[in-house]
């Protein structure tokens, strides 16, 4: 008797199992698919996990999370008191309070454009807005909550060209304009804030009277001027060269041929040296004025007196002949 309902609870058993296996190789086969989708093995146990909402929302990864408790500020930036904000051109660079090791301050955050916003810790800044040459600093502090600060630039700008008597353009390429500030220091120099201005070009700076230079060629031919700048307004200068460019040719006769191995000295109308060249075809850009052109070839000194004309640039020819010769080489160094 009780061997029969040992095997009567045997064979039922076994038709239970044999019901469920069905459902369990239909379950193990959708999580092999998942994770085979995923390109992960399949696990050994079936984990329960929790769900989406029990995990801490997403942070907004746009912006560090170190910057996420502080305030936003908004800084915007005009040339003038009464005017616009400036749209474009504007380089923003915000420093902390406290000196580093090196003893400059450190540099918390930046921007290029018009206005730009910031999310800052908050505590005490510096902020400058530099628009060219131009530029700014303020103080600023930050809280919780959102504000806005305006930078006021006391900026204008300046447009320089050069032209030869008669408006004729000079070449870029030997043209040299640089701007410094007005005040010499005690040495009689004055300190340099950009040099190698491109003609025609707008250069942005603070109000105020600037010494600019204009350089034709690199001898003598140079206008200093000062120039005053007035905040929020364009301001376009033009000067006037009164020199020439000169190409010397020592030659055996009229209209021949350059002679090689030629050093040149060109002198002022009182002796003084000007300039210093050497070569068959010597060019250069004088001044208006007197000069004596001294040529040396082999053990040979010629000279010539000639006359520089404002904007009339030509070929000075020397002739090799006894005429034109010199004894000595005094004033030829």
């Amino acid at each position: 008797m009780t061997g029969g309902v040992i095997r009567l609870f045997i064979v039922l058993v076994s038709a239970a199992l044999f019901t469920a296996l069905p459902a369990l190789v239909s379950v193990w086969q959708v999580h092999a698919q998942e994770f085979s989708s995923e390109g992960t093995s399949a696990p050994a146990f079936d984990l329960s996990l929790p769900s989406i909402s029990s995990f801490a929302p997403a942070t907004d990864s746009s912006s560090p999370l170190a910057l996420q408790t502080g305030g936003e500020i908004t800084l915007s930036a005009r040339l003038t008191e009464e005017g616009k904000d400036i749209s474009r051109g504007l380089v923003w660079r915000v420093f902390g309070q406290q000196a580093g090791p090196d003893g400059k301050l450190p540099l918390i955050a930046s921007a290029q454009g018009g206005t730009s916003v910031f999310n800052l810790a908050p505590g005490g800044y510096l902020v400058h807005a530099a628009y060219g040459r131009a530029g700014a600093t303020k103080r600023i502090t930050v809280g919780r909550d959102g504000k806005s600060e305006s930078l006021v630039l006391d900026a204008g700008g300046l447009k320089l060209d050069a032209t030869l008597a008669g408006g004729v353009r000079i070449p870029p390429a030997k043209l040299k304009v640089s701007i410094y500030e007005a005040e010499a220091d005690a040495s009689g120099e004055r300190a340099l804030i950009i040099p190698n201005v491109s003609p025609n070009s707008v250069v942005r700076l603070n109000s105020g009277v600037y010494h600019i230079v204009s350089t034709y060629g690199a001898v003598n031919a140079v206008i200093r001027s000062d120039i005053r700048i007035e905040a929020g307004k364009l301001t376009e200068a033009t000067v006037e060269h009164h020199a020439a460019e000169l190409t010397m040719k020592l030659v055996r006769e009229a209209g021949g041929e350059a002679i090689a191995d030629t050093s040149w000295s060109i002198l002022s109308s009182s002796g003084d040296p000007v300039r210093e060249v050497v070569g068959a075809f010597a060019s250069l850009v004088l001044a208006e004025g007197d000069y004596t052109i001294i040529a040396k070839n082999k053990d040979r000194i010629y000279q010539r007196d000639f006359t520089v004309v404002g904007g009339r640039n030509q070929d000075v020819e020397v002739l090799a002949t006894e005429a034109n010769t010199i004894q000595d080489m005094e004033g030829a160094d």
